[in-house]
């Protein structure tokens, strides 16, 4: 066997860097958990002075921040043996409001590997892996992964992008959060709008269970176990399904469900990973990443449940604009987007 050393080079580069990326990504955890990367962003410090701010100790520490620093996660300074972080490091990695905070995307991976003997299974059989089978690190990843995006655009931007919506949820409206998990999206809205009436429902009863024990005590809404083709209530002014549809077995149905419990001029709002209409389209970091999950979590957990229509976190607005039509919407628009996500607004 010849092989091309100018392929070969650069194929083995990347694999070196997978596998830094792979073993880094429980650091990240850990650095999290311990406070380690909000302690470094108070000011630039040596080991010793983070693992005696953190209450940690030094020779871990030193040697967790020069992985950091490897990887470029943390600044380090030659001269001075100093760390630190950069404002956009904190932004990334310390800061829990901001917008951009990608540590929770770190925990959901201790669940596709603690997953990955049932993933392997499942490859040979065909059969389907329930949302409710993976390790329990993979429904608190989701949540601290998407939350900071809901946080910063949700009621800001995607809300007033749908057609005549935000005036509605001001005098008063009756909203359905369908695949709602641990129910940030749910808590956010109806924290913005007093006035109206918020139900959020998820067929996973713990996810239910942590929603309710985090509704921060709103009396405007609440947190109902059901199924997406099956919720209860009718006359809904606003459904919405975030990062939902394509995890669901059947999801014509529960478009279906959702056109059948709206009012007449209600909304159905879609919030769908970013993603172009081929896999040519797809393939760059982001796309990467959505299809990895895919594999993991989106398709397995389709083809658990009835239909298994497995559409994937790459479907692409072509094929969820025909899921919608099929479901009995006539118009279906993109309204907004991020890097991460595409927002669809489907009227009747």
């Amino acid at each position: 066997m010849t092989l091309d050393m100018t392929k070969l080079e650069p194929l083995l580069g990347t694999v070196v860097n997978e596998l830094g990326a792979a073993s880094n990504a429980a650091l990240v955890v850990i650095g999290d958990k311990l406070g380690l990367f909000r302690a470094l962003a108070t000011g630039e410090m040596t080991p010793a002075e983070l693992a005696g701010k953190t209450g940690t100790h030094e020779r871990y520490v030193r040697e967790w921040l020069s992985s950091q620093a490897a990887t470029g996660f943390v600044t380090y300074d030659a001269v001075s043996g100093n760390f630190s972080l950069s404002p956009e490091q904190a932004a990334v990695f310390a800061l829990e409001d901001s917008p951009v905070n990608m540590a929770g995307g770190f925990y959901s991976l201790g669940a596709i590997y603690a997953d990955e003997p049932k993933l392997t299974e499942a490859f040979k059989s065909g059969k389907g892996l329930g949302w409710g089978e993976h390790c329990n690190c993979l429904f608190c990843g989701v949540e601290r992964f998407f939350r900071p995006g809901y946080k910063a655009h949700l009621v800001g931007e995607w809300l007033p992008a749908l057609d005549g919506v935000v005036a509605k949820l001001e005098r008063g409206a009756t909203v359905a959060d369908v695949g709602c998990g641990h129910g940030v999206s749910t808590v956010l809205m109806a924290k913005a709008f007093p006035k109206s009436k918020f139900i959020g429902f998820d067929f996973h009863d713990a996810s239910i269970a942590h929603a309710r024990k985090h509704a921060e005590g709103l009396s405007n809404l609440r947190f109902e176990m059901a199924r997406a083709q099956d919720f209860d209530g009718a006359d809904y002014d606003l459904v919405t399904m975030f990062d939902a549809l394509h995890d669901m077995g059947d999801p014509v149905a529960a478009v279906a469900h959702a056109r059948k419990a709206l009012k007449p001029d209600g909304t159905l709002m879609l919030i769908e990973p970013m993603a172009g209409d081929s896999l040519a389209d797809n393939l760059n970091p982001i796309g990467r990443v959505y299809y990895a999950s895919s594999t993991h979590i989106c398709v397995p957990t389709s083809l658990n449940q009835e239909v298994g229509e497995a559409l994937g976190a790459q479907a692409g607005p072509k094929r969820l604009g025909e899921v919608i039509r099929k479901g009995g919407f006539s118009q279906c628009r993109k309204v907004a987007g991020t890097p991460f996500n595409m927002i669809l607004e489907a009227r009747p």
